[in-house]
């Protein structure tokens, strides 16, 4: 999904979750799209309350490739017209705000699709500040994986900022990559200069 759609999504998550019924009709469409797996279907209807369920596809959409945005946008035009204009009305006006600026890098090539090590990540979590839940739940993590650091590491919150960024590696695997982690940056208005300090980049201005 792109960085656009995945901002979207997020900054409109409770509207959405307080609106949408998250019922078989929208489920069974994503589901025979391929958007989601059977496993996600259970995940959803999982779930006790409508806004629940409504909040798990949120937390699942951005996870699965870059149809999803398009085919949730399918899933409900008939039976939430306004919602799906709400929707693009603000992708166009978040568009249209998009300029370059010096403050805009742009990741070299060789670095685009390497995977951080932890000690990158070590480096990460120590700097990264109140930031990193959103950081985490656009790089994928549910917001079920985020409670499960925190429990785990309620000692230190640079452990439960690592820990996050570890279990992101190990769920998506070679999708891990330094690039996903800069577009997350940006999406949630990191400066991009973390990434080069972090990762020893020599980055061009776009």
């Amino acid at each position: 999904m792109d960085a656009k759609h995945r901002k979207l999504l997020r900054k409109q998550r409770l509207h959405l979750a307080k609106q949408l019924i998250v019922g078989d009709t929208i489920v069974q469409y994503l589901y025979q799209e391929n958007i989601l797996t059977e496993s996600h279907v259970e995940e959803i209807r999982s779930q006790n309350t409508n806004k629940k369920r409504a909040i798990q596809l949120l937390d699942i959409l951005p996870t699965r490739g870059p149809k999803a945005f398009d085919f949730f946008i399918d899933s409900i035009q008939d039976e939430y017209p306004w919602i799906k204009t709400k929707l693009l009305d603000e992708l166009t006006r978040l568009g249209d705000g998009q300029t370059g600026s010096a403050e805009t890098l742009k990741l070299p090539e060789q670095v685009q699709n390497t995977i951080p090590t932890e000690k990158q990540l070590n480096k990460l979590a120590s700097r990264l500040g109140p930031d990193w839940e959103n950081v985490l739940i656009s790089l994928g993590l549910t917001t079920v994986d985020i409670y499960r650091c925190r429990v785990n590491h309620s000692y230190s919150a640079q452990s439960q900022t690592l820990a996050a960024f570890v279990l992101w590696k190990q769920k998506f695997g070679k999708e891990a990559t330094v690039q996903r982690l800069y577009d997350a940056f940006l999406e949630n208005e990191v400066h991009p200069s973390l990434a080069n300090d972090i990762f020893q980049l020599e980055v061009e201005s776009i």
